[in-house]
């Protein structure tokens, strides 16, 4: 890890963060879970809300994909959505939901300014993000996919968009 010149778990922990939250809503697979984690580690997210029946840590299945990460990111449990969404507005963050639904905003067409506060909302593996959801979300961004299929994994949608996000404001902040 020196070699690497990566942080220690401690200062992990102290390092200024990203302001964007990943958000998964009633995620089936705690591996999927894992997976988020340890993608949030590696974008210094500032944390990841975990709603519904979504797996928490400590979790072996979590423990497993996320290699530690779930001991560094910071993470916080809400019952619903909603709850969770109420408190993102009132600490000013504009939410996303990821979803293919009218209207939704391409993801390679969005330009966030590095300032953003920005929280993403990735839902269950089967049904997506819940329309009741939706409804309270600024708006909703969806990865455009050529194949047949027209869904990803869960783990992979965020791996995706959380490095668009990542992305661009690095280009726009000049790191």
């Amino acid at each position: 890890m020196d070699e690497l010149n990566r942080l220690t778990p401690e200062e992990f922990k102290r390092s200024e963060k990203t302001s964007v939250i990943a958000v998964l809503e009633n995620i089936r697979s705690a591996y999927n879970v894992g997976s988020v984690f340890r993608t949030s580690d590696a974008f210094l997210l500032e944390s990841v809300y975990l709603i519904g029946y979504t797996a928490q840590p400590p979790h072996k299945e979590i423990k497993k994909t996320a290699l530690g990460a779930e001991d560094t990111v910071n993470w916080t449990y809400f019952p619903d959505s909603i709850s969770a969404i109420k408190y993102l507005k009132s600490i000013n963050y504009t939410i996303f939901a990821i979803e293919q639904v009218k209207d939704s905003l391409s993801l390679e067409k969005i330009k966030f300014v590095p300032t953003d506060k920005i929280a993403v909302i990735f839902g269950n593996e089967v049904t997506g993000v819940d329309q009741e959801t939706i409804l309270h979300c600024d708006g909703c961004i969806e990865i455009p996919q050529l194949g047949m299929k027209h869904s990803l994994n869960i783990a992979t949608a965020a791996g995706v968009v959380l490095w668009e996000i990542i992305k661009n404001r690095m280009s726009t902040s000049g790191t």
